[in-house]
């Protein structure tokens, strides 16, 4: 692609996994989940290029094609995968955007680290972008990429999508290297946002910490305007419609009930993450057996916590905890052959999860804090048949949108929980058809694909003159 690409997405992570092939020999596949669900085919009607690490410390590899996209791998060391990734990513910088549910862990070599590897990611997509090409940088493990970029590329338009929350004044003013996360998100012209807050609480640091003029949502910035918006991202309805309908995820949903006797069951499905709030709801749930509301083979709490960040010591404590915490309760409350919890430590799946939401009657989402939270639109996108509840933490971020169908409940609340679950599961067929109704409405017409759209149609409009008013700021 020696005349460069129009349309260069860059992540941390390829949208491939490597797997063993039929014939034994090393292989790749496209890896499951929305956001490669939405971009994927614009990679391909664009020709363009996904830049992103493998997925293996010290690996060098050529750039390939995988599934029509064009892929540029960009390695990391064991040393910059402990530090870059495991270390400022996600023990600084992930708590910290998660309300500091966690202590941040502050340190230089971690931030030496991330400076390093972003640089890195900045020369490779400088490298592959046509002249005026789109660049669209994602979340923010590479939030100093779109200001390197710049540097080396101004005549590139660039935009940058944050997955996760963006924290307000008071807690981002922690961060040590706060102006430096600042002015690499202000490298870009589109900056986007789960939510409206979030946009806000970036204009409101921007002119608070480095006296940027602003208007609503316009940063100005040198002699550009940088634009912050909120884009919502969603699911692939249409591909969760087809699995759904699929004979053997049908026939796999039956097995589940069966296998879980008469009791109405309850689903968590969830990375083993002490921002999901994992150990409230099955506080919650335990209590409702200790209160009598509940007896052994009438309800059943089914965990999934998919293995996440195992090297970093605080997971490694998360997952003895829970793991305590379900003995504790199937030893109290259960009974021989009535398990008050199953628990599940491993991944699944989209076939099996897709199963699973189609033989949940209550699907629980609690997060402490999630910028979207796209399990909660997954098991309606899957409810077709209008049946089943959600309850639905008001610290998700898709519990604005949601919050007409969804039962909404604060994760802190042990006893708001256990009387939202048990409001949740005792609500009949009318009730959760309406529910549900209002629910999948949201979730068809907003769709990954309209998330997608949205953000690029935005990022293609021609940027204002940066003309300076007053600031002001809705």
């Amino acid at each position: 692609m020696s005349r460069g690409s129009e349309f260069v997405v860059v992540a941390n992570r390829l949208p491939v996994d490597r797997i063993e092939g039929e014939d034994g020999e090393p292989a790749w596949r496209r890896s499951p989940g929305g956001l490669v669900s939405a971009i994927a085919p614009l990679m391909r009607r664009r020709e363009g290029t996904w830049i992103g690490w493998a997925g293996a410390p010290d690996e060098v590899l050529e750039p390939f094609e995988e599934d029509g996209m064009h892929l540029v791998p960009v390695q990391q060391t064991a040393e910059e995968v402990e530090l870059y990734y495991e270390g400022f990513s996600n023990a600084t910088l992930w708590p910290l955007y998660h309300d500091v549910v966690a202590h941040p862990v502050y340190d230089r070599a971690m931030w030496d680290a991330y400076v390093r590897v972003n640089e890195r990611f900045a020369e490779a997509t400088a490298k592959v972008a046509a002249q005026d090409a789109m660049v669209w940088v994602q979340d923010y493990q590479l939030q100093l990429v779109p200001a390197m970029l710049r540097r080396l590329r101004p005549d590139l338009r660039i935009g940058f999508f944050l997955h996760i929350p963006f924290p307000p004044l008071e807690l981002f003013w922690q961060l040590p290297w706060r102006r430096q996360i600042l002015e690499g998100l202000l490298g870009a012209d589109l900056v986007g946002f789960q939510l409206q807050g979030a946009a806000q609480n970036f204009v409101r640091l921007c002119r608070r910490l480095l006296e940027a003029r602003y208007n609503r949502q316009d940063v100005f910035w040198g002699d550009r305007v940088v634009r912050a918006r909120s884009f919502p991202i969603s699911v692939d309805v249409h591909e969760l419609n087809d699995l759904v309908n699929r004979p053997d995820v049908r026939e796999r949903a039956e097995e589940i009930r069966t296998d879980l006797g008469d009791a109405t069951i309850c689903l968590g499905v969830d990375r083993l993450d002490y921002t999901k709030g994992i150990a409230q709801r099955l506080q919650a749930f335990g209590e409702l057996f200790e209160d009598g509301h509940l007896k052994p083979g009438q309800a059943v709490f089914v965990q999934i916590a998919t293995p996440s960040r195992e090297r970093v010591e605080q997971y490694q404590l998360l997952r003895e905890e829970i793991e305590q915490q379900v003995g504790r309760i199937n030893g109290e409350y259960g009974e021989i052959g009535f398990p008050v919890v199953h628990y599940m430590h491993s991944s699944y799946d989209r076939a099996e999860l897709a199963a699973l939401y189609l033989a949940a009657d209550v699907m629980v989402v609690t997060p402490l804090r999630d910028g979207m939270n796209l399990v909660a639109k997954e098991y309606v996108a899957c409810r077709g048949d209008l049946r089943g509840a959600l309850v639905l933490s008001e610290f998700a971020g898709a519990a604005g949108e949601l919050k007409r169908g969804a039962f909404q409940v604060n994760p802190y609340d042990i006893d708001g929980l256990k009387d939202t679950l048990l409001a949740a599961l005792n609500a009949g067929p009318p009730e959760q058809a309406r529910r549900m109704r209002a629910m999948r409405r949201r979730v068809t017409e907003h769709d990954v694909d309209r998330w997608a759209h949205d953000f690029l149609s935005e990022l293609e409009r021609p940027a204002q003159p940066a003309e300076q008013p007053p600031a002001t700021l809705q």
